[in-house]
């Protein structure tokens, strides 16, 4: 007989076993998911999208605009850093934090042959002690983290950016969009625990991450623009761009 849940962590782990550590969990605020996103990134030849060393199309967008004034900013799930480079290019004090070391260690080599400097961090950013992930952060760029979250990990994700955001600052997330010409799962979040499985990753409407985000102030939400493969920017139109600003007080 198994009676182990006494405390909010216990649930949050007991949700967590539902889903498994196969690759299409996304398991990534879990810190289980290491070896699948180790291997993900391992072959660097690989035919993926968002492996080029190319910024987020929004990202350069908000910043030519003046949207985003350099300041602290912190990645999540920075991946191989190619925002986070291009963050510190445009003047930003960057941590950058990714479960994967391979990850990492490829960031850090972009980072050195961009001649920027990006603190880069290996570990489950929803588990960094204040000492990792101090803050506060004028901006936290999330481009591809959110969307692995199964729904319970998002109570997590929420207190994260309440913790770490400064106030009147940016959150700038690109996610998987759901309807025509989107990616991503569309199950409700309930089906998600019926099957055990984020399918990949989760789908959001406008809608889903207004609710969501309802305690920032949303600045912008699109799709991401296309971007040819001669463009010095990453944009994709499966994907929605938000950006959101935290109340000044």
């Amino acid at each position: 007989m198994d009676r182990t849940v006494r405390t909010v962590d216990d649930v949050l782990a007991l949700l967590d076993g539902l889903f498994g550590t196969t690759p299409e969990t996304g398991r990534l605020a879990t810190g289980d998911g290491r070896d699948y996103w180790d291997r993900f990134y391992g072959d660097r030849s690989r035919p993926v999208p968002f492996f080029v060393a190319k910024p987020d199309e929004n990202l350069a967008a908000h910043l030519d605009r003046g949207l985003i004034a350099p300041g602290r900013a912190l990645d999540l799930g920075c991946g191989p850093g190619r925002n986070a480079v291009h963050l510190a290019a445009r003047g930003f004090e960057v941590d950058a934090v990714d479960l994967s070391p391979v990850a990492v260690a490829w960031g850090r080599e972009r980072a050195r042959e961009a001649g920027v400097d990006v603190r880069f961090r290996c570990g489950d950013a929803f588990a960094l002690g204040a000492g990792e992930l101090s803050g506060p952060y004028d901006l936290i760029v999330d481009s591809g983290c959110f969307h692995h979250l199964p729904p319970h990990r998002r109570v997590g994700y929420l207190a994260l950016l309440d913790r770490v955001l400064a106030p009147g600052g940016l959150f700038a997330l690109t996610c998987f969009a759901a309807g025509e010409g989107g990616m991503g799962s569309e199950l409700s979040d309930a089906d998600c625990y019926r099957e055990r499985s984020l399918h990949g990753g989760l789908a959001y409407t406008p809608d889903a991450l207004r609710r969501v985000f309802a305690d920032l102030t949303e600045v912008e939400l699109r799709r991401m623009r296309e971007q040819p493969a001669e463009s010095p920017l990453f944009g994709v139109p499966f994907l929605w761009t938000a950006l959101f600003r935290r109340p000044a007080h």
